[in-house]
């Protein structure tokens, strides 16, 4: 082969890899430049995405902060009502430090359910409730002992144990019924609590049964104690009691049926076992004098709602016990001892501690200077208590949960031992003192009786049976403020034990209600009567 031959064979070749390579090239940039297309249509959708996305955040955003705004803050010391079947009804609750707490019913009454009810911006109230009328108490008790004088604008301004202070259980919840904002003159419906029903529109438990129901307790260390089970009228199943509400009261007609005389307590709880399934009455009311459970008033028999306090079924149980105490009230010494006196501010400072001052002696000392010689009218009197019983009336604390007062330098057993109220023709209150138990001891004994109880260093307080505790008229807070009444003739009303918290033989000799005849110089004490209070 020639040389030129060869030559020409060599320039093709050459000539046909170039283009093979430029082809391979070309290939390469097309692929990249899809690469980079699609890359960038991925990318564009991305940013679209994130786009849309990034909208509704903001939008979500906005929208709760506008919704934060708009939600009114919750100011310390507001009240509202839970429970109620109506806006309108139901528990009181008070906010404190960030957190709703409930209202123990002790001194609960119209002038603090006014307030409520003025604050929560109704016309006006309709009646207070106590003992938990609108099921058990939702969380801790924020006040107790509340003493309001009816002019504060703020539930927290009144007088109270302190915050979070208190001796309540979870059935002493304090609520109100106010009235609605309806216009018509037809009166405000009262619609009934969630789990227990108005107390007039119960039967009594016979009217409901045909025939004669038993009764029986078990689960107790010993047969006069156990939960309360019942066997109605053509049954052969022992059923149980719903607890909601369940008192001394309600205990006291217990006891008597079974024939085991007194009740000491009252227990509604799963204490002494039993299956919420089994309970079959509900809603049980006695005024605590009955002979028998069936007289007493309930709700409903069969399949009923029983509300419970925590994770323990509601089941109503009792503690019996053969001998009890029971306070009477001295109305003759009340009559004979009753007095005026007039006192200047200035040696009443721990009355005024005490809440034993009306409302303008507080209105007094906030005047500032010369608010020391103000003088307060007071009526005293001598309030001696006589144990009739054949048991030592204790208070219902244990010692170590006495309150050391510091003003008047002692222990309080009980805060509300004793309770004074004048009343006018209409029935309103419109004076009112209260006693605290600083010192329940054995003051005067019948003949053959020795003294149990004394006071001094820190002893154990009660009143032993045929002994009597003496409140004289002497001492601090045995009055009442009438600085702001008028003269005229009123009631007056002592009463002791009055929150029926210690169990006695009777509630309905524990009040001395009589007639007050108040003029501009004296006053007189008389025609009296012993009622519950």
């Amino acid at each position: 082969m020639s040389p030129t031959r060869i030559l020409l064979i060599l320039l093709t070749l050459m000539l046909v890899l170039t283009l093979l390579c430029e082809a391979v090239d070309a290939a390469k940039r097309r692929r990249r430049r899809r690469r980079r297309q699609r890359g960038q249509m991925q990318e564009a959708g991305s940013r679209k995405i994130r786009h849309a996305s990034g909208r509704r955040a903001e939008f979500v955003r906005r929208t709760l902060t506008k919704a934060r705004r708009r939600r009114k803050k919750v100011e310390e010391g507001s009240v509202r009502l839970v429970e109620g079947r109506a806006e309108y009804e139901g528990n009181v609750q008070v906010y404190h430090e960030g957190r709703w707490g409930n209202i123990c019913d002790d001194e609960w009454d119209e002038r603090e359910g006014e307030l409520v009810c003025r604050q929560l911006g109704f016309p006006g109230l309709m009646k207070v409730t106590y003992s938990g009328t609108y099921g058990h108490a939702q969380g801790n008790y924020w006040l107790d002992n509340l003493f309001c004088y009816g002019t504060e604008k703020n539930l927290t301004e009144c007088r109270h144990d302190g915050w979070g202070i208190h001796d309540c259980e979870g059935t002493e919840s304090a609520g109100v019924v106010c009235k609605s904002h309806f216009t018509t003159t037809t009166p405000t419906p009262t619609l009934p609590p969630r789990d227990q029903p108005i107390f007039t529109d119960k039967i009594k438990i016979a009217h409901a049964l045909d025939g004669k129901m038993k009764l029986r307790l078990k689960g107790g260390r010993t047969d006069t104690e156990g939960r309360v089970e019942v066997r109605l009228p053509g049954s052969t199943n022992w059923t149980l009691l719903c607890g909601d509400g369940w008192s001394l009261l309600e205990a006291m007609v217990v006891c008597r049926h079974i024939g085991m005389k007194y009740a000491q307590g009252a227990l509604s709880a799963g204490f002494f076992g039993g299956n919420k399934s089994d309970i079959s009455i509900s809603g049980i009311k006695c005024h605590g004098n009955e002979e028998k459970l069936d007289h007493c008033l309930h709700d409903a028999v069969g399949d009923v709602f029983c509300p419970d306090e925590g994770s323990e079924p509601n089941i109503a149980g009792v503690t019996c016990v053969e001998k009890m105490a029971d306070l009477v009230p001295d109305h003759i010494e009340l009559a004979r001892s009753a007095h005026l006196e007039d006192k200047q501010l200035f040696f009443l400072q721990c009355a005024m501690e005490e809440n034993c001052l009306a409302q303008s002696a507080v209105i007094a000392q906030e005047t500032g200077y010369g608010w020391h010689l103000e003088t307060r009218r007071l009526l005293r009197f001598t309030a001696r208590i006589v144990n009739q019983g054949d048991e030592a009336f204790r208070p219902f604390l244990p010692k170590e949960h006495w309150q050391w007062h510091a003003c008047h330098m002692h222990y309080h057993s009980m805060e509300v031992f004793a309770h004074y109220d004048i009343i006018d023709e209409k029935g309103n209150r419109i004076a009112e003192g209260h006693k605290a138990s600083f010192c329940l001891e054995d003051n005067n004994c019948a003949p053959g009786i020795q003294p149990v109880f004394k006071c001094a260093n820190y002893g154990d307080q009660g009143i032993s049976p045929g002994c009597t505790d003496t409140y004289a008229y002497n001492i601090d807070c045995q009055w009442i403020d009438i600085t702001d009444i008028k003269p005229g003739t009123y009631t007056f009303k002592l009463a002791v034990n009055p929150e029926l918290k210690v169990p006695e033989i009777s509630f309905d000799n524990n009040a001395a209600v009589c007639e007050l005849i108040y003029r501009e110089t004296n006053a007189w004490i008389g025609n009296c009567s012993l009622t519950r209070p």
